[in-house]
């Protein structure tokens, strides 16, 4: 008996641990070839790029256009964990985000070839946009 209730134990924890990584793998109808998803809208000549910040950020990659001024908005939706912190070295911002809500970060006119990276504070998580 001790046996069995053994392997149930770990064909649970197996079945479980399996959720949580494969679970946030969502598929995308609007997913590029190259796996990026177009997250990016253009409203009077200011160009917005939204990515999600829980568990992580979604979507990891974006591409947007250069030479145009450039907004990104993280969103929180009860983000209770380390994808929070945000660190973005090239525009010098680094914050703790509200667990609700959204931040708005201007990032000027970037440059085509110089791509935008974020990270956690713990450096667990990150998302990169790409400038053509």
């Amino acid at each position: 008996m001790n046996k069995t209730v053994s392997i149930i134990i770990t064909l649970t924890l197996v079945i479980g641990i399996s959720i949580v990584f494969l679970g946030d793998s969502k598929s995308s109808n609007n997913a590029g070839t190259d796996g990026s998803v177009q997250n990016v809208e253009i409203k009077d000549g200011v160009q917005y790029i939204t990515i999600n910040a829980k568990g992580g950020y979604s979507p990891k990659v974006s591409t947007a256009k250069a030479d145009i001024p450039t907004k990104l908005i993280i969103k929180t939706d009860g983000t209770y964990d380390c994808s929070a912190s945000l660190v973005i070295r090239s525009v010098d911002f680094q914050k703790i985000l509200a667990q609700t809500g959204e931040e708005v970060i201007d990032l000027g006119t970037p440059k085509a070839g110089q791509p935008l990276r974020g990270i956690c504070g713990m450096g667990m998580y990150n998302f990169s946009i790409n400038f053509n």
